[in-house]
């Protein structure tokens, strides 16, 4: 069952979950607060040739083991970027998502990362990230990485990698480009635990920096 949604001037197509379908015993639906859709004006016809499959769909409902929370709101987050252009690197995990100016950390150009210290290592059911959602446009070389040694030397666990031809040299990724939407891109860590998360880009389809509205890590108290 579908329903079409006109926001602004770009069609959307929800798709609703099967009537009795249910999640596993010990699983329930992650709730989300997402910001409002804002693409102004015509969204540019982006080309690329790792890019995925543009549905017009909404993101179905996502499960994790219940107890899961959300683990990220106002750490610390450091980053290769230490004096962002534009913006300050706490603005990452402070919950405001929304798109306009004024809510997103610019970083310089080419390969960056940011980093978010959750204070203990924990299990991860999710995370969601938002680069920037006022323009259709793709990131490239998004890289998301776990691991409990802060300079990512040992132990680490890579959960995202679209660095289809390994420009950024972390490693060659499996995962698709997708274009930046106000529902931010879901990361599955499938339990993976870690205590830093990392995440890297190497600037975007409009211009060669790097950008950040929100970071949200969901995952087990313990």
């Amino acid at each position: 069952m579908t329903k079409r949604i006109l926001a602004g001037s770009l069609l959307f197509v929800l798709t609703l979950a099967p009537l009795g379908a249910q999640p596993a015993a010990d699983k329930e639906e992650l709730k989300l607060k997402l910001p409002k859709p804002m693409f102004i004006g015509t969204p540019t016809n982006l080309r690329s040739p790792n890019l995925e499959v543009v549905t017009g769909k909404s993101r179905a409902p996502f499960y994790v083991p219940k107890g899961t929370v959300l683990l990220s709101l106002k750490k610390t987050v450091t980053s290769s970027d230490s004096q962002p252009v534009i913006g300050e690197l706490d603005m990452i995990t402070d919950g405001e998502k929304a798109g306009g100016d004024g809510y997103f950390v610019e970083l310089g150009p080419g390969s960056q990362w940011v980093q978010i210290d959750l204070g203990a290592p924990h299990p991860l059911s999710a995370i969601l990230l938002w680069h920037y959602h006022s323009q259709a446009r793709v990131y490239r070389d998004v890289v998301v990485q776990l691991s409990n040694d802060a300079s990512f030397k040992t132990g680490v666990t890579t959960v995202f990698n679209n660095d289809h031809d390994n420009s950024s040299k972390i490693a060659q990724g499996t995962d698709k480009e997708y274009i930046e939407v106000a529902e931010g891109r879901l990361v599955d860590p499938k339990g993976a635990k870690g205590r830093y998360v990392r995440l890297y880009s190497k600037g975007n389809t409009t211009n060669d920096l790097n950008h950040y509205v929100e970071v949200e890590v969901y995952g087990l108290p313990k």
